[in-house]
């Protein structure tokens, strides 16, 4: 790992001064400190956020959920408002990882990274929720543009996300046991209120170098809220990924069970 220093700014404002500056902002550190102690980034400068009570407060608003940027997995999983008006993100929270990935690692950490087999960009995409930076709000269909890449600008950091509350929803993932992340990940949200009335939104993680909506699943879902529904779509490999852990046919596969199972366990 290279010479670095640190700082623990209190407030947002002072953080905002210091990624301005060019210092790396630090959430959870899930990724950013394995590829520093890999030598894969080498920031001289880090603005550890940990201190910043204002962004790990969790709230609902009407009919919306907003979820502080350090709001930890662990704490996300447990919450009693998100259990009680958002159960499928709940549920999400509590599953991902590791109990050690849980305690440390963040949401606005996760949605910032983008890794292409996230669990929370799945939530955040099939939510059609809303992205709040310290200078605007990127919905979520402009936010991510593909692997490791956002529409975040240099030194802007995420301080909540905004999440519309569905009227059923689920996530399920076929986990890769090696690395605990979803070889597929698939959240399905179905809204009869807001912006999103009558809309089912289907967002799937793992496939390919980042989170995407598939629209023959929506479309499908949307006329029928089924199980049956969402067996009856072809899902088309081309596109997919496909490496060492499974073939692009695997996934598309996966895609269409994990969709199935999601369906189902919203009805449930």
């Amino acid at each position: 790992m290279y010479a670095f220093t640190l700082e623990r700014p209190s407030t947002l404002a002072d953080a905002a001064r210091l990624t301005a500056a060019g210092a790396k902002p630090l959430a959870g550190g899930q990724t950013l400190l394995a590829s520093m102690k890999l030598r894969l980034s080498q920031p001289g400068q880090l603005a550890d956020l940990g201190a910043i009570k204002e962004l790990s407060a969790v709230r609902k608003d009407g009919n919306t959920l907003i979820v502080g940027a350090m709001a930890r997995h662990c704490e996300v999983g447990e919450n009693a408002e998100v259990r009680a008006a958002y159960p499928a993100l709940a549920d999400l929270a509590a599953h991902i990882g590791d109990r050690q990935v849980r305690a440390l690692g963040t949401i606005g950490g996760s949605v910032a990274n983008n890794d292409p087999a996230a669990c929370y960009p799945a939530a955040v995409l099939a939510s059609g929720a809303t992205v709040i930076t310290n200078k605007r709000e990127i919905g979520a269909d402009d936010f991510f543009q593909g692997m490791f890449a956002t529409a975040l600008e240099e030194g802007e950091l995420i301080t909540a996300i905004r999440f519309s509350i569905p009227k059923r929803a689920a996530y399920e993932k076929f986990r890769q046991k090696a690395s605990n992340f979803p070889l597929i990940g698939v959240f399905v949200a179905q809204f009869d209120s807001g912006k999103l009335n009558g809309q089912v939104r289907v967002a799937v993680t793992g496939g390919g170098n980042g989170v995407f909506r598939h629209a023959g699943l929506e479309d499908a879902l949307t006329r029928s809220f089924t199980p049956a529904a969402a067996e009856a779509v072809k899902i088309d490999a081309e596109g997919l990924s496909s490496d060492l852990h499974a073939s692009a046919e695997y996934r598309a596969n996966l895609i269409s069970v994990m969709a199935q199972r999601a369906v189902a366990k919203a009805l449930a």
